[in-house]
């Protein structure tokens, strides 16, 4: 699988969510190691979503992981908690922020 393939599903994914409540700025940057290396970001603005495949240098936090795993976690198949647990996610920076990944990801479930 390439970024771009990647990039595609994953955003799609993520999109999914529902942003609306949230009111607060988040932005946070993933970085994908191994197949389909790559870059991008996901930001809440405003209460809307955003998912672009750059480099975003004012985040919140930083998630390194497989593409396999952050598409696990974003469809809500793997816990992120667990992940880091396992060391399949790497998480720096504003732990509180990061932790609001799950929140976005659980929105989907309720749509």
């Amino acid at each position: 699988m390439t970024f771009e393939e990647f990039f595609t599903n994953v955003k799609e994914t993520f999109m999914g969510a529902d942003a609306s409540g949230i009111h607060e700025h988040l932005a946070f940057q993933f970085n994908i190691t191994g197949e389909a290396e790559g870059i991008f970001y996901l930001e809440v603005k405003e209460g809307k979503l955003y998912v672009e495949p750059y480099e975003y240098y004012d985040r919140d936090a930083i998630f390194t992981a497989s593409a396999e795993t952050l598409i696990k976690v974003a469809q809500g198949k793997q816990d992120p908690m667990i992940a880091v647990t396992l060391r399949k996610l790497k998480v720096e920076g504003n732990i509180e922020k990061a932790l609001k990944l799950k929140s976005l990801i659980d929105s989907k479930k309720k749509k």
